[in-house]
């Protein structure tokens, strides 16, 4: 299949450098262009893409509001957003996070991680590798902010097999290294986080992270 992708940045240049990019693959095509976080969300409910590549700072709204009004419709409830920033200097991450992004992308990133980071965030996983995640949560997930929405339950309700496949999503594993983790098979580590998600109510594993460290169940250098 098509992924459909849909560009926010304000800036001309960079949106034809990653335009160019993104027509390079056969598998993506360019479905809309966005200069503004106002744009974005107009545009995403125009064209339906499959992911929103957003950056962060833009004028009129930022991407983190246009990424939680994206995430809020449920009209868009299929549309995907990966975040850029800056990543040493944009300490909103999380926030984006908390407002519905599926992953995060530095902006200086290798043409071939972005395109690899858009098909993982494309097929329902999060673009959350350990090491930036865990120093990302460690800096900022505790200063006071407005808690992430949420329309299930907290870890509590969740088994002690599916409490561990949370703690391993938490540190930022995928299904094939939480089945060789804990013994099980791809498909049952998948199922697993199915079955989390849906008992929390949270839309990807990127939220997934967010409630295993604000409920206290996992915490900032948890090995």
């Amino acid at each position: 299949m098509t992924i459909r992708v849909l560009l926010a940045d304000d800036q001309t240049l960079v949106r034809a450098a990653f335009a160019m990019l993104v027509e390079s693959a056969r598998d993506m095509q360019v479905v809309g262009e966005a200069g503004s976080g106002r744009e974005a969300v107009g545009a995403a409910r125009e064209v339906r893409p499959d992911l929103v590549v957003m950056d962060i700072r833009m004028p009129d709204l930022d991407g983190i509001e246009a990424t939680r009004l994206i995430a809020a419709d449920e009209a868009l409830a299929g549309v995907r957003v990966l975040v850029l920033t800056t990543y040493d200097t944009d300490e909103n991450i999380v926030e984006a996070l908390r407002a519905g992004a599926s992953g995060f992308l530095v902006k200086d990133t290798r043409p071939a991680e972005l395109l690899d980071a858009i098909r993982t965030v494309a097929a329902g996983e999060a673009l959350l590798s350990p090491g930036p995640t865990a120093r990302l949560i460690e800096r900022f997930l505790r200063s006071p902010s407005m808690p992430m929405p949420s329309a299930g339950n907290g870890p509590e309700c969740l088994s002690g097999r599916e409490r561990e496949v949370l703690a391993l999503v938490a540190r930022g594993l995928n299904n094939t290294e939480i089945a060789e983790a804990l013994g099980l098979s791809p498909l049952t580590a998948k199922t697993h986080v199915s079955r989390i998600m849906g008992k929390l109510g949270v839309r990807d594993r990127a939220q997934l992270v967010i409630v295993a460290y604000e409920s206290g169940m996992v915490t900032p250098g948890t090995p």
